[in-house]
């Protein structure tokens, strides 16, 4: 193909997931590939609540809408929080936390695809009720929730998830949202 790294190439945003354990080996490697992120003065502002066991899971379960069903089958779930404070306030107002955080939580998705894991972020759950069903506190920001577990069988999936695992990875051309010396962007 070409010369991007095996661990990009191949990264889906997968839903079949298999309920068996990650090994605590494996998640340590994982982790410490997060928390390896560069970071804006090296402040280090992204906070991962790691989430295993049906009485903690529950916590998260009980709180997702209908459409991310599927991660109830993750043996993992990592919970991403940022205090914006906690990071560089740019001057013309940017809060780089949520850039920070982002590039760590990418270095965890790499690890665990190199891993032979998924890693699935998610946007759609009810951040108030996680946070305080969790013990996060009020003033960080729940960015992300991180499905995290084996490949598994993709019977429980529905028709459009499984159509989704199985369809061709579709990304805009290089194109349309790389341009050089000048914008070219056709909004």
């Amino acid at each position: 193909m070409s010369d991007i790294m095996h661990e990009i190439e191949i990264r889906r945003a997968r839903r079949a997931l298999d309920t068996e354990p990650v090994r605590e080996d494996i998640l340590r490697r994982i982790m410490e590939a997060a928390v390896l992120a560069p970071s804006c003065f090296n402040n280090q502002p992204w906070r991962f609540l790691v989430v295993t066991g049906e009485e903690h899971l529950s916590k998260i379960h009980a709180n997702l809408p209908g459409a991310n069903y599927w991660v109830k089958k993750a043996p993992v779930v990592v919970a991403v929080a940022v205090r914006k404070e906690d990071d560089c306030t740019l001057s013309d107002g940017r809060d780089y936390a949520f850039f920070d955080a982002a590039l760590a939580v990418m270095n965890l998705v790499l690890q665990a695809t190199h891993e032979g894991l998924i890693a699935h972020p998610i946007a759609g759950y009810k951040p108030v009720e996680i946070k305080e069903a969790l013990g996060i506190p009020q003033d960080y920001t729940l960015i992300t929730l991180v499905a995290l577990g084996h490949p598994g069988d993709e019977s429980h999936l529905n028709e459009k998830h499984l159509e989704l695992e199985h369809s061709k990875r579709d990304r805009k051309p290089l194109e349309e949202v790389v341009f050089r010396n000048t914008w070219a962007a056709k909004e």
